[in-house]
C-alpha cells in the first residue's frame, strides 16, 4: 500500500503532484497513480486534522497548513478538521499516557485554533474551505453505536501492530488511547459521507492512523479514498524544529510575538533553509532555486532566510505586522525611526535581544553595564569616550551622561547599542 518518495522516478514540473514531489512534500502515499488521478485532473475534497492539545498551533503545524493552502490554490476543496472529540482523547505517545484536558478547555482551544487557520485558506468560491469539528458526529454517538458500527471493522491484531502501540505494551496503554485510531478513522468515513471527501493527508507520524481510515472507508463499502503523508520537519543540527531556548514558536501573537516569529526564520541554518523554502514558500521553483544558489554563493547576505521570514510572517500575522517587524529590525541598528514603532513591537524586539527591567535610571555607563553590553563601569566609560555608545540610536558623547524620563520611548523603553551590532533594551518599571 505504501509508496515512498525514494522509490519514485525523477519528478517533472507539469502537475501539482510533480510539484509536491519536487518540494519533498510526499513521503508516503496509498498509490502514486491514484494520487495523480485525484490531484491532477479536476477538483477533489480533502481533509487534514488538527487536535487542540494546546491553546495555539505552532510552527510544526505549518507543514500541514501550508500544504492545505497549496492544494486549494491548485483548485481543490479543503476540509480543515479541528478535533473537538479526538482532542479530548489524544493520540498515543511512545513515552507515556497523555494528560486528559477538561472538555471545556478543549472547546476553548478548538475556537482559538479555528481562528488561526482562517488566514491560510479562502472561504469563498467554488472550492471554498470549510472548518469542521469531529465532535459534531462523535459526540452524538452512543457507546453501543461506536462498538457496533465502528469497532467491529478493526482487527485488534492490526491495531497491536502499530509501532507506537507496541512501544507502550510493556509500560501500559489505556483503552482510551488505544481507541484513538478508531475515532480518527471514523472521521474520514464521516467526511466522505457528509462532504464527499476523497483524500486525507497528514504528517508521516500519522501514517498508521491515516491508512486505518482508508481501510475503514473501504470496509464500510464506500470509496475508494486516497491518502499521503508529508515528512516530519527536522533540523540539520539534530535539535527539534520549532523549538528555541524560549520554548516553542507559536502562531498566536500573544504566545510568540511576530518579531520573534520573524527572527526564528531569519536565523534558520543555511543547511536547512533550502528545504524549508520548498516546504513552506509559495514562490515558484525558479525563484526558490535562485535563492538557494544565492545562499550558496553569498551566505552572509541571508537572502533565502529573509525571503522565508518575510513570506511566512506576512502569511501568519499579516502585512501590517510584517511591516512593523522589518521596521523594528532596521531601527534597532540605526536604520530607521524607533519612535514610529508600536510599543508591543518595540518591546518584543527588545525582549529578543535582552530586556533589563529597572526601577530607576542610572547614568548611561551604568545602563551599559546593567544591560550586559560591557563587563564594568570602566569599560563603559571607555566605550562612551571612543564614541561607541548609543541610546535610542543617538551617540552618547559624555562619559557622565544621564538620562531623564523624556528620553524614554513610549514613556518606558530605551534602546542601548554598543558599536554597530550589539544592543539591548531597558524597561523602566512603573
Amino acid at each position: 500500500m505504501t509508496v515512498t518518495d525514494s522509490s519514485l522516478p525523477p519528478p517533472g514540473r507539469d502537475s501539482l503532484t510533480d510539484d509536491l514531489r519536487w518540494r519533498g512534500l510526499i513521503q508516503d502515499s496509498t498509490g502514486l497513480d491514484e494520487l495523480r488521478a485525484l490531484l491532477d485532473d479536476g477538483s477533489v475534497a480533502y481533509y487534514v486534522g488538527f487536535d487542540p492539545t494546546a491553546p495555539s498551533l505552532h510552527v510544526g503545524h505549518l507543514m500541514q497548513v501550508a500544504t492545505a493552502r497549496r492544494l486549494q490554490l491548485a483548485g481543490h476543496r479543503p476540509l480543515l478538521l479541528v478535533g473537538g472529540a479526538t482532542g479530548q482523547i489524544g493520540d498515543p505517545k511512545e513515552s507515556a499516557e497523555r494528560t486528559l484536558n477538561p472538555p471545556e478547555v478543549v472547546a476553548g482551544w478548538v475556537a482559538r485554533i479555528r481562528d488561526q487557520l482562517a488566514p491560510f485558506v479562502s472561504y469563498q468560491g467554488a472550492n471554498a474551505a470549510q472548518l469542521v469539528n469531529n465532535l459534531d458526529w462523535t459526540g452524538e454517538m452512543s457507546v453501543v453505536e461506536f462498538l457496533r458500527d465502528v469497532g467491529k471493522h478493526f482487527p485488534v491484531n492490526k491495531m497491536l501492530a502499530r509501532e507506537v502501540v507496541r512501544a507502550r505494551l510493556e509500560s501500559g496503554i489505556s483503552f482510551t488511547e488505544f481507541s484513538y485510531q478508531l475515532l480518527q478513522a471514523n472521521d474520514f468515513f464521516e467526511l466522505h459521507r457528509r462532504h464527499g471527501c476523497q483524500l486525507q493527508f497528514g504528517g508521516s507520524d500519522q501514517w498508521g492512523n491515516i491508512t486505518a481510515g482508508v481501510d475503514y472507508v473501504r470496509r464500510r463499502g464506500v470509496g475508494p479514498v486516497q491518502a499521503f503523508t508529508t515528512p516530519l520537519v527536522t533540523k540539520s543540527d539534530g535539535t527539534k524544529f520549532g523549538k528555541t531556548e524560549g520554548g516553542a514558536i507559536w502562531l498566536d501573537p500573544e504566545m510568540t510575538s511576530p518579531y520573534a516569529f520573524y527572527q526564528f526564520w531569519v536565523n534558520v541554518d543555511d543547511r536547512d533553509v533550502g528545504r524549508y523554502l520548498r516546504y513552506f514558500s509559495f514562490r515558484s521553483r525558479e525563484e526558490l532555486e535562485a535563492l538557494e544558489k544565492e545562499t550558496a554563493e553569498r551566505p552572509a547576505a541571508r537572502a533565502a532566510q529573509r525571503a522565508l521570514a518575510e513570506e511566512l510572517t506576512t502569511l501568519v500575522h499579516g502585512e501590517r505586522e510584517m511591516a512593523q517587524v522589518v521596521a523594528a529590525s532596521q531601527a534597532l541598528f540605526g536604520r530607521g525611526s524607533l519612535e514610529e514603532l508600536a510599543p508591543a513591537t518595540l518591546r518584543a524586539a527588545l525582549a529578543e535581544a535582552g530586556l533589563v527591567r529597572l526601577a530607576e535610571l542610572p547614568d548611561v555607563a551604568g545602563l551599559l553595564r546593567e544591560a550586559g553590553l560591557v563587563p564594568s563601569l570602566k569599560e563603559a566609560r571607555r566605550v562612551i569616550a571612543e564614541g561607541g555608545a548609543y541610546v535610542n540610536n543617538n551617540r552618547v558623547s559624555a562619559v557622565d551622561a544621564v538620562l531623564t524620563p523624556e528620553d524614554l520611548l513610549h514613556g518606558r523603553y530605551l534602546v542601548l547599542r554598543r558599536g554597530k551590532r550589539s544592543f539591548a533594551g531597558v524597561e523602566l518599571r512603573a
